[in-house]
């Protein structure tokens, strides 16, 4: 029932989502990854909608409002919220170490992970557009990609914050 559904929808999810991205100031595919997952959500909560066709529009369009809304309240910090110049040199050194600790695990990550995290950690502070062109893949699939790594990240950081 679910691959039916899918399939029946790709199309015109694909067609809508094209349609308001541009007014977003988002990816298509961003999009329409946010409302499959709603439709997830749905299926697992209710079942499939009576009107699947029109739920769908409906949902690329609330998905559409809900990336607006979030890209005028998100702003930029004009500064960093931690002046580096106000800690004292044992914090310095002590955060020097995490970050050493840190990047060295990122290294030992399995896959693009090691390419992804680093990207992330760049003093640059790339968007997912700039990091997604740099590694290739698309912009919507770096949010799962992230979780991914962080999650590996996780498991491989849980033993050695055990271990001191």
């Amino acid at each position: 029932m679910t691959h039916d559904l899918v399939t029946t929808l790709r199309p015109l999810l694909t067609a809508e989502a094209f349609a308001e991205a541009h007014a977003t100031g988002t990816e298509p595919g961003d999009l329409e990854q946010a409302v499959w997952l709603r439709l997830l959500e749905r299926l697992e909560a209710d079942g499939p909608p009576h009107d699947p066709h029109r739920w769908l529009r409906s949902a690329v369009r609330t998905e559409a409002r809900r990336t607006r809304r979030t890209a005028r309240i998100e702003r930029p910090y004009a500064a960093e919220p931690a002046d580096a110049a106000e800690r004292e040199p044992e914090q310095l050194a002590l955060a020097a170490a995490r970050g050493r600790a840190l990047r060295e695990a990122v290294r030992r990550l399995p896959g693009r992970c090691p390419r992804l995290m680093e990207a992330l950690l760049s003093p640059k502070d790339l968007t997912y557009r700039e990091i997604a062109g740099e590694l290739g893949i698309s912009q919507g699939s770096l949010g799962p990609e992230r979780s991914r790594c962080l999650g590996c990240l996780r498991r491989l950081l849980t033993p050695e914050v055990a271990a001191r």
